[in-house]
């Protein structure tokens, strides 16, 4: 459909890197192919769909004939939670190699997750009985575990994307300081003021390792009823953090939430109306998740 909109011709072409699409144990509300289909109406380049329970390569090999032909590719990942075994080179390593583009570090089996979902915090019931257990990064002397470097290297060899998953801020700092050092080009945090508990200043500390901040715009659209904050919220961290480091995501697919697209043209709409230059906008729903996704080097 052709951009009618002064931020729809904006958000033209934006990768969305945070988009749970079914099959999944949780509640969804499209599949992949029918999120490629709804991208088609923003001119979305791209996703990233991800899954907390199982490499989503698999689901995306499966569907390649429905696929094909949609303007909007998706693209899938592994997210390193019990359900994959943690920490797992063997799982990571065939992700990848069946055409993977990122490995999500725990998740909801972080310790911070768990800490966060015990003490009351909102997600959504699987529709299946499914054991909960924690992922640990680092093991009693404080290193990362010997998978973890495994991992890394792998992701090196990849050329993929590491994301933080759901780790608090210390390991995410630890991760991200060994994955530099080792060679991992592209990093990302995803929602900072929610789960892992980072301030702007912790997040500028990413972003001197080479990471990305990655926040959501269901967490900040006025139509998500667990919205964290509102639009000017989001513009905040955008000046504090920089543009150049910064990315928006849906983080959208649950059932009962609203589509990504129009959660992105609400967002991002109210964003320039508070003043953000187009080019800004442009920068973190396009060029920056391009280039983690691996879609521009």
């Amino acid at each position: 459909m052709p951009a009618t909109t002064a931020v729809e011709r904006v958000l033209h072409g934006l990768v969305d890197l945070h988009c749970h699409s079914g099959p999944n144990p949780l509640p969804r509300r499209f599949d992949h192919v029918e999120a490629a289909r709804d991208g088609a109406r923003l001119g979305m380049r791209a996703l990233l769909a991800k899954s907390h329970h199982h490499n989503t390569v698999m689901d995306l090999l499966a569907m390649r004939e429905r696929l094909s032909g949609l303007s909007t590719e998706v693209y899938g990942g592994i997210a390193l939670n019990q359900w994959v075994g943690g920490i797992n080179p063997y799982a990571v390593e065939l992700c990848l190699r069946m055409g993977g583009r990122c490995v999500w570090f725990p998740t909801v089996s972080s310790s911070a997750h768990i800490d966060h979902h015990n003490s009351g915090g909102g997600f959504p019931t699987p529709t299946i009985p499914l054991s909960s257990r924690q992922t640990d990064l680092r093991g009693a002397d404080g290193e990362l575990l010997p998978e973890a470097l495994r991992v890394l290297d792998l992701i090196v060899e990849a050329d993929a994307l590491l994301s933080a998953g759901h780790l608090p801020a210390d390991d995410v700092t630890a991760l991200f300081t060994v994955a530099a050092e080792r060679g991992v080009r592209r990093m990302v945090v995803s929602h900072p003021n929610f789960l892992i508990g980072s301030d702007a200043a912790r997040c500028r500390e990413f972003t001197e390792l080479g990471a990305y901040v990655e926040h959501e715009t269901s967490m900040y659209d006025p139509e998500v009823a667990q919205a964290r904050g509102g639009p000017e919220d989001l513009l905040r961290w955008i000046e504090e953090v920089g543009p150049e480091h910064t990315v928006l995501a849906s983080d959208l697919g649950q059932k009962g939430r609203p589509m990504p697209v129009d959660s992105f043209v609400r967002v991002g709409g109210a964003l320039l109306d508070l003043g953000l230059p187009e080019k800004d906008l442009r920068r973190i729903v396009r060029d920056n998740p391009a280039f983690l996704l691996g879609l521009d080097q």
